[in-house]
Parts: structure tokens; sequence; C-alpha cells
């Protein structure tokens, strides 16, 4: 029984970058935030944003916390868009 546990966990953590989008929209009163799932999941690994929680579909928790993760995140690594240019990655439609 445990093996059988054991090959589960093993096969989600390998299917699920597979299975994961390749693009992600958030949405936002300012603008909706579209970045690209793939790459970022490649470049930082999952988690860097879903932490120790099984990839799937998360909650930021509003804005100071999206902001903490993602332009924090892009501070730090000095790659994309400047924290201060809000509208790098809020588009409106």
């Amino acid at each position: 029984m445990k093996w059988i546990v054991l090959v589960v966990a093993l096969l989600a953590l390998v299917v699920s970058p597979v299975l994961a989008a390749d693009t992600v929209t958030l949405k936002a009163k300012t603008g909706d935030v579209t970045f690209n799932h793939k790459v970022h999941g490649e470049k930082a690994g999952c988690k860097a944003c879903h932490g120790e929680m099984t990839p799937g579909k998360m909650s930021l928790g509003g804005k100071d916390p999206a902001h903490k993760l993602c332009a924090g995140c892009h501070t730090e690594k000095k790659a994309g868009p400047a924290a201060n240019k809000c509208f790098d990655c809020h588009k409106k439609k």
C-alpha cells in the first residue's frame, strides 16, 4: 500500500508541470495580469509561487499579497517588469 501512495505522489509531481496551463490571467481592477505560466515554472520552479501547496489553482489573497509575491520576485531577480510600472503588467481591455 505504501508503494502505491509513493508512486501516485511521484506521478503527481512529474505530471503536474506538464498539465499546467501555458498562460495564466489574474483578474484585477486596474487591468488583468497575464503571464506565461510555463516559462515562470521552468525558471523559478513551482514552489516559488505555490510554496508547499500541491501545484494547482491558487488564490493570491488580494492586491498586496499578489504584489509582494510577483513584484517582489521580479525586483529580487532583477527580471521582468519593474514594480513601479503598473501597466507593464496590468492591461485593460
